[in-house]
């Protein structure tokens, strides 16, 4: 243990492990990525949405409080029911890493065997000998739950949600979808003619969606931001247009 060689081995071993830890500790924390992947969840939705109903019904209503009342009950339900999508997919995720931690406590109790193996595969991808990674599995044997953390880790890129997760996921997104909704609604809370609260609803709409694009492709570090931002517009007035025709099609 005391050898030049062997010292110089474990100095590579430690190495390897660093060099792949390295990039994960400069990526974004995977809590504050979850919430930003919200954000543009509901945002997304909430400027698109509430726009497109809006332009719907201003072919078919000419005074305002129409379309505001229509348009705040939609922002209400849209965001409960946001809000409810995010719960059960952050319950979901919660819920799976219990059952396959369950399992692995289950595997490096009953099935030793097969997890040393697993665990040799793995410290082999970086370049490891058997020999290297026989004291490593000894002491995973003497100490099981840090064994099922290094599998939950390394063999099922699996990391621990916050047990609050489900309850954050259902506030930040219908939060955004909320506010995001109030961009298009504003122009008809301070106009009483629906067609110009329209003309002014679409511009505010459209800078929101551009600067919305910018922003997120910003966060998902995309290449080419105008590209994201172009599509992100277009894909909402098209949205917006295919509602207010729609609407037109049916008699008043």
């Amino acid at each position: 243990m005391g050898s030049t060689d062997e010292r110089a081995s474990l100095l590579e071993q430690g190495n390897n492990m660093e060099s792949a830890v390295a990039p994960v500790r400069g990526e974004m924390h995977a809590s504050v990525a979850g919430v930003v992947q919200d954000i543009i969840l509901g945002a997304a939705d909430g400027l698109t949405v509430p726009f497109a109903l809006a332009a719907g019904l201003t072919s078919a209503f000419s005074d305002s409080k129409y379309i505001i009342v229509a348009v705040l009950s939609e922002l209400a339900a849209g965001a409960i029911s946001m809000g409810l999508g995010g719960y059960l997919s952050g319950k979901t995720e919660l819920d799976h890493y219990k059952i396959e931690k369950k399992r692995e406590e289950y595997e490096v109790k009953h099935q030793e065997d097969d997890e040393v193996e697993e665990t040799l595969e793995i410290f082999r991808e970086y370049g490891l000998s058997d020999e290297q990674i026989a004291p490593i599995c000894e002491h995973f044997k003497k100490n099981h739950v840090a064994w099922v953390d290094f599998m939950m880790k390394f063999e099922l890129q699996l990391d621990k949600p916050d047990e609050m997760q489900p309850i954050y996921s259902a506030l930040v997104i219908g939060g955004a979808y909320l506010l995001a909704g109030m961009i298009p609604l504003l122009p008809y809370l301070i106009i009483g003619d629906a067609r110009l609260a329209l003309k002014y609803s679409i511009v505010f709409t459209l800078i929101a969606l551009f600067v919305f694009g910018i922003l997120k492709s910003k966060v998902l570090r995309q290449p080419n931001a105008l590209k994201a931002a172009i599509e992100t517009m277009i894909t909402g007035g098209v949205a917006a247009a295919a509602a207010f025709f729609i609407a037109r099609l049916i008699p008043t």
